[in-house]
């Protein structure tokens, strides 16, 4: 920790006894930037804990907030995602049938199903010898029972 960040976190207490004391501030609310330019990686880096990246550091290219997606269902202009990088669960692992981020099950046809789908009930990969049935299924109920059957079975 930097003479800088370690003053920010502390504060003199009254003096005792001619020796002055330093008490850490507890507080765990603390301020969090947001940085738009690479050149201030190096400075935030130093001095703060966390911070926020407001572009991708490994793309040379500048941000265009023309370009980004103007989604006006939402009032809430808290937060904007530009993109992202790396796994998604429910879309790059094995997955049920009415998790499925590729084909979601309240708009899309339940017998479709992506190369990541399993059946719940069987648990095995879709389709399933049930399909037609099994597309159905979801993690309650009836359909909770008869995964609990059929695990009895085999």
């Amino acid at each position: 920790m930097t003479t800088t960040a370690r003053k920010s976190r502390c504060r003199k207490s009254p003096p005792a006894r001619s020796k002055a004391a330093l008490v850490v501030d507890e507080s765990p609310i603390r301020a969090i930037a947001c940085l738009k330019k690479i050149d201030d990686i190096k400075r935030f880096e130093e001095t703060d804990d966390c911070f926020i990246l407001g572009f991708d550091p490994s793309d040379n290219s500048p941000i265009d907030a023309s370009s980004r997606p103007h989604n006006n269902d939402d009032d809430d202009d808290d937060l904007c995602v530009l993109g992202q990088k790396g796994k998604i669960a429910l879309r790059d692992y094995p997955h049920s049938r009415h998790l499925c981020l590729k084909f979601p099950f309240k708009t899309t046809p339940r017998e479709s199903y992506c190369n990541k789908c399993y059946c719940y009930v069987c648990d095995t990969a879709a389709p399933c010898m049930y399909w037609t049935m099994h597309c159905n299924a979801e993690s309650a109920g009836h359909w909770k029972d008869q995964r609990r059957v059929r695990r009895r079975i085999y």
